[in-house]
């Protein structure tokens, strides 16, 4: 990591670097919202989570009609992946921050923005 440039390919792609990142940041998610964020297809976000959850690394659940998206807390290496995934985000300047602006809570009908 010279010259503070990430590895693009660390999970063998940019893309399915931000995604497992964004999983971590967000610690539960959904395709739509990842693919929202990242600038991705849902299809997209839905091949990168489908070969994360095939290897063990996330494990998804319905949440009345939503697929929720978390790190798998019986992964093997759980605990060293997070910590790989701290570091990694603290380097990720505008996914942090774009992660900042997303409204994780529905707003009251009627309340001004």
């Amino acid at each position: 990591m010279e010259n503070g440039t990430k590895e693009p390919g660390l999970f063998g792609s940019e893309a399915k670097t931000r995604v497992l990142l964004a999983i971590y940041l967000l610690n539960e998610t959904y395709a739509s919202e990842l693919a929202q964020l990242l600038g991705r297809s849902v299809s997209r976000i839905q091949e990168a989570v489908a070969g994360f959850e095939t290897v063990g690394v996330v494990v998804t659940r319905m949440f009345g009609g939503a697929r929720v998206i978390t790190l798998n807390p019986n992964y093997f290496a759980a605990e060293e992946l997070k910590e790989l995934l701290r570091k990694l985000g603290t380097e990720d300047v505008v996914l942090q921050k774009m992660l900042a602006k997303k409204r994780r809570r529905p707003r009251r009908m009627g309340k001004e923005l």
